[in-house]
């Protein structure tokens, strides 16, 4: 007969500990333990290591076998979904998708398998949080009421896997939403518990590797961002998709940070409308349409985000500071990278930003993380600092290394075909080797740098530069 067993767990990392405590040790959170019982088989009814009963031979095969060259994918028609999960859903992957409340997580899963079910695809929508008539009430708004989506509400796995295992007519895809509501009768803990989450998630995949089912959990994110639950759950899955936007914005983004059967990195750009969510075919002339010429402190940087690139708005603004700590704040890039671009260019050009606040934004509510931006952000700075406004139909891009220097970043060519596509003209880059033929490189006017140095030499007014030192 099986026993029950009292750990407790933390609902953090994981970590298992015999005895509960105000904080844990593994990832030095407070109130974060809490009491998860569980049952143990006695040797010989369940444990490997003491049962009799042998286990039997699995089979060997060779690495290249008669599996198809390529991996069948479901595509949806929704472009920007089907982008970032490398070209469509893989049969038997499974997605996690995590997103701020409110975000429009649920809003673009329904529109994903409407569009697919129009397709032929017998596709479900699983709802642990809203009955079946809130989703009707949201598929009704969007206009998407016909499509053949079959709507259960249920939250034990038992049943949703004995669903799932229907031969007589295969589901092709299955959303869960959302998987921290799923439980398993067996596990003595409440649903959203490590545990629970561990196990529910588990049991789906199972089911839906063995039956060749896609499926796409819904998770809820920590007050940090990270997707709540154990971490081990996004190492379980095949592909992590975040969906970040600002509410005070219309655009989301779609970014894949896992993915194995595509690149990771990629992005998919979407405008929040009353039907729901609409793709953007061209996201810079998107993120540049409200850009302003002639100011000072406006620079545009070509981005790439995955293989795509991006071409954004990066604003800077110097003011004198009457504080003895001038501030620091910047949105949608790292703050340690600002504070390693300010000082270089301090140390090594000679500029004084010490005295006064900085305020850095990238514009459209997108968030950059390649060093790629640093040149632009340089430029900027600059910009703002001396009051000299820059070309308004030029483009920037280059890593800023310690020394001053300005080294050469990946696909160079890409950028500047995006931007002469926009209607630039000119571009400030590091020098890099052309490709043979130098067709691709030439299809803009480039201004090659060696250094931040060359970057102050552009403003004619050299001498306002050092106004707040």
């Amino acid at each position: 007969m099986a026993k029950s067993k009292t750990n407790y767990v933390c609902q953090n990392c994981g970590a298992v500990t015999s005895k509960w405590a105000g904080k844990c040790e593994s990832c030095n959170e407070w109130n974060c333990i809490t009491e998860e019982i569980t049952e143990v088989l006695p040797k010989g009814l369940g444990s490997v290591g003491g049962s009799s009963k042998k286990g039997r031979s699995i089979e060997f095969v060779d690495l290249k076998g008669q599996s198809a060259d390529r991996i069948p994918r479901m595509q949806s028609g929704i472009k920007e979904f089907d982008r970032v999960t490398g070209g469509g859903l893989v049969p038997g992957s499974a997605i996690l998708t995590g997103g701020d409340p409110g975000i429009g997580k649920s809003t673009l899963l329904l529109q994903v398998v409407c569009a697919l079910s129009n397709r032929g695809q017998r596709c479900v929508y699983i709802s642990g949080e809203e009955s079946v008539d809130q989703v009707r009430l949201r598929a009704d708004r969007m206009g998407l009421a016909n499509s053949k989506v079959e709507l259960p509400s249920a939250t034990s796995v038992r049943d949703i896997v004995a669903s799932l295992e229907d031969n007589q007519n295969p589901i092709k895809l299955a959303v869960i939403d959302s998987i921290q509501t799923m439980y398993v009768d067996t596990v003595e803990s409440a649903p959203g518990t490590v545990t629970q989450v561990r196990t529910s998630a588990q049991e789906i995949i199972r089911v839906a590797k063995k039956r060749n089912i896609a499926v796409i959990f819904v998770g809820h994110v920590t007050k940090d961002g990270q997707i709540a639950g154990p971490r081990v759950l996004e190492h379980m899955v095949d592909t992590v998709l975040y969906f970040e936007g600002d509410r005070s914005h219309q655009f989301r983004i779609l970014r894949g940070v896992k993915n194995r059967f595509g690149a990771t990195d990629e992005i998919g750009v979407f405008e929040m409308a009353n039907e729901g969510l609409v793709e953007v075919e061209n996201p810079s002339a998107l993120f540049l349409s409200q850009r302003q010429s002639d100011v000072a402190g406006s620079a545009v940087l070509a981005g790439l985000e995955g293989t795509r690139p991006v071409l954004v708005e990066v604003q800077a603004l110097v003011a004198p500071s009457a504080m003895s700590n001038p501030r620091r704040a910047v949105i949608g890039w790292d703050s340690g990278r600002l504070a390693m671009v300010l000082a270089v260019l301090e140390a090594r050009c000679g500029l004084q930003f010490s005295g006064a606040d900085i305020f850095l934004n990238i514009a459209g509510g997108i968030r950059i993380a390649e060093p790629a931006a640093d040149l632009a952000v340089a430029a900027a700075l600059i910009s703002s600092l001396s009051g000299v406004p820059l070309p308004n139909e030029t483009v920037f891009f280059g890593e800023i290394g310690l020394a001053g220097e300005v080294r050469m970043v990946a696909q160079p060519d890409v950028r500047l075909k995006e931007a002469a596509k926009l209607g630039f003209e000119q571009a400030v880059i590091p020098k890099f080797k052309k490709a043979k033929g130098g067709k691709s490189g030439s299809v803009m006017r480039t201004d090659e740098i060696t250094s931040t140095l060359d970057l102050v030499a552009m403003f004619s007014h050299k001498e306002e530069v050092k106004k707040y030192g």
